[in-house]
Order: C-alpha cells, then structure tokens, then sequence
C-alpha cells in the first residue's frame, strides 16, 4: 500500500511538472480563467475583453491587397513569385512578417485603449512542406515576438488557426482547396492536433496568452452542412484532449459552425475552461442578433465571446459594439490595418505604382504567354513592392480615429 501511494505521489509530480505551475504563491491563479459566464483575470476580477484582430499579418487576404481573384495567401504568393521570382518572392515575405506588425505597433495598440489581441493564423507557418512533414518553421518565432511584445504592454493574445491543414472552413479565408477537407482527412487532424498541442506546451506558462481559438469559421454554409456539422464537436474534444495533456492553464474557444454562427452543433461543455464564441458581420444591429448567443450562454453558464466583426461603418461599429457591452459580451474587431481604408484602427498609404500590382494580379494570367505578356515592367514592379513594405511600417501608416472612438477608446 505505501509502494503504491509513493508510486501515486511519484506520478502527480511528473503531471505537475509537466503541466507547469497554475497558481502563484497565495494559491491564486496567474491566468485569465472563467467563472460561470464571465472571464476572470488573474486578480480575480471580471474582465470584458476589448479587442482587435492582426488580420493579413500570419495569414494574407486578398481583399486588403485590393486584389479580387487573388483572395488567399497561396494566391497571393503566386502573384509575388509571378512578378519576381521565388528567391525575391522569399525575401518580401521575410521583410513582410517582420514590417506589418511591430513592437510599436503592440504599445500603440495598447495606447489606444484594448486590452487584448487575437492573433490569425495559418498552419503552413509551423509545419514543413517536406515529407514526413515536421512542427518547424517561422511561425513559431513570430508569435514569440508578438507574445513578448504583448506581456511587456499588458495586453492578452488569443492565438487564432484562422487555416489548418486541409482546410476547415473551404473558402480562401483557410487558404484550403476549396472544401473543408479537413473534416474527412485523418492525417489532417491528427496534424492539427498536433501542432495545437505544440504551441500549447509553448505557452502552458505564460499569463499574457488568454488561449486558443482552435478553429476559424469552420463549415462554410454552401457545403452539405448536414453531413460536416455533426463532426465538429468531435474534433474540438480531440484537439481538447490534445491540448489538456500539455496544457491545463489556459482558456479553449470554441467557434461554431457556417462563419463561427451556429451554436446548435453543440452539445453541453466538456471542459471546465471552454468558451464559446461568434462572429457576426453585416446584420441589423438589434437584440434580436444576439439573442441566441445570451440563450446559450444562459443555458450553459458558460463565457461567449465575439471573435470577429466590422468592415462596415463607424456608426455601425458603435452601435454593435455597444450593443455587446450592454450585454457583458467581450469583443475584437476586425482588423487592426489594411491598405488604404477606413474600416480599421490603422491605414496602410496606397504605395506608388500599387494600381501596376493590382492591375496585374487582377488581370489574365491563366497561361505562361499571358504571365508574360502582362507582367510589368522589373523597375515598376521593385519600386512598388519596395514601397509597399516600407509604408505598413506603423510610422509610416495613418491612424483612424473616428474607427477608434467608435470603439469607445481614445
């Protein structure tokens, strides 16, 4: 019986020292943890997150390049490696990763009033391409960077896949094949839980991350929604338990499915530090939109969150935003900077010579005779790719302010 309880002793050591300390020295904990529906920061007081996306940054959308048919990330390479090649293609996103988002851009944001900061996502960051496919590669610095940057301002990350192997939404926002492979590949989920489990075993310490919103919108509504929403929740308990087994600090949100909108594929909690969260674009706003969010959150006695929305107007913006404070419902608007725009904290100045990129990117380029023939000129090209990494430096951008006081901030 003694051998067995020293065996029994023996092995709670190995798990705590595994998972990490969770609490400090008076016993209470360093994280950001929930109670019933709220969120609680470490002091133990309800914290209503205010918040804002790092959209284009780890994962590239078409639309805040100005280009339409060039809508995902592995497009949008292509037209890099169209205009200059791989090599110099390799070098711009190298300059690119490192310019869009800085410390300065983390204090500004911290300045102007937020206190937390999702961060999007693409997988091919943290995987090689090479077979068998290995948990390396740039992301992993990238977001050390950021959390770093974050912790010295005091604001919270949340750590979003915004596309993960296979693909979990099938539009380009995943930068996937155009269908939500993921839900019918087992080599992709084991992938992915897999590289969730990686970062969570990063981060198991760190306070300054909130945690990990596993999957972005997944289940686009155009697909057989009968067949795919039922796998969803059996996924996230899978990439849960992955992550529990590293990780027993940090929050787990859960988006649900058709744009992170139906709550109905979900069963009750299974974790005791789950929570759920939605995003809504373009609505009406009233009661009404988030009545069955409140329902859930009521029935279940668990946090929601709204993970994302905006690119719409500044009375728009205020209107919803306080509609979800009114309600305790935590926020972060979409997104933080984008090319010439007004639906963003932060505007990148149109580069000289971007039309020459846009028109390029926008026009024929089905064949190699139509690459050819419509490529621009190497001095044009140069000059405004040049141009355009220098200007989304945050010295160099301009700030909208109306968007920030519609977010009630400075």
């Amino acid at each position: 019986m003694k051998c067995c309880r020293k065996r029994r002793a023996f092995l709670l050591a190995i798990i705590l020292l595994i998972l990490g300390p969770a609490a400090g020295s008076n016993g209470q904990s360093r994280f950001v943890t929930t109670r019933g529906k709220d969120l609680v920061s470490a002091d133990g007081k309800p914290l209503l997150l205010k918040g804002i996306n790092l959209g284009n940054w780890l994962l590239p959308e078409g639309y805040m390049f100005k280009f339409k048919t060039a809508n995902s990330p592995r497009l949008i390479h292509t037209v890099i490696n169209e205009l200059v090649g791989e090599d110099e293609g390799r070098r711009f996103w190298k300059t690119y990763y490192e310019n869009y988002i800085t410390r300065e851009d983390i204090k500004f944001i911290k300045q102007s009033g937020f206190n937390s900061v999702r961060v999007p996502f693409s997988y091919r960051l943290f995987v090689s391409e090479a077979e068998p496919r290995k948990l390396e590669g740039e992301g992993y610095r990238l977001l050390d960077d950021v959390v770093a940057w974050c912790k010295k301002e005091n604001l919270y990350v949340i750590f979003d896949m915004h596309a993960a192997p296979g693909g979990q939404t099938g539009d380009n926002i995943d930068d996937s094949w155009g269908y939500p492979f993921l839900f019918e590949s087992a080599e992709s989920q084991d992938l992915t839980v897999n590289l969730w489990r990686k970062i969570a075993a990063r981060y198991r310490d760190e306070p300054a991350v909130i945690g990990y919103d596993l999957l972005n919108e997944p289940i686009a509504p155009y697909f057989d929604t009968a067949d795919l929403n039922p796998k969803l929740e059996p996924l996230y308990r899978k990439m849960v338990a992955g992550i529990r087994v590293v990780d027993r600090n940090h929050l787990i949100f859960l988006g649900g499915a058709q744009w992170d909108n139906n709550f109905k594929v979900f069963g009750p909690p299974f974790d005791d530090k789950l929570v759920y969260t939605f995003h809504k674009y373009w609505m009406e706003v009233n009661q009404q939109a988030i009545q069955e969010y409140l329902d859930f959150r009521d029935k279940h006695n668990v946090p929601v969150w709204m993970g994302e929305s905006g690119e719409n107007t500044d009375e728009w913006i205020s209107s919803y935003r306080t509609l979800l404070e009114r309600n305790n419902i935590g926020w972060c608007f979409w997104p933080y900077k984008k090319l010439n725009a007004t639906s963003c904290v932060v505007s990148i100045n149109s580069p000289t010579d971007w039309d020459t990129i846009v028109g390029f990117a926008e026009g024929p380029r089905a064949t190699f005779e139509e690459v050819r023939k419509h490529r621009p000129s190497k001095e044009k090209v140069q000059k405004a790719l040049s141009d355009y990494l220098e200007r989304i430096r945050f010295a160099n951008c301009r700030i909208n302010q109306r968007y920030l006081n519609a977010l009630g901030l400075k």
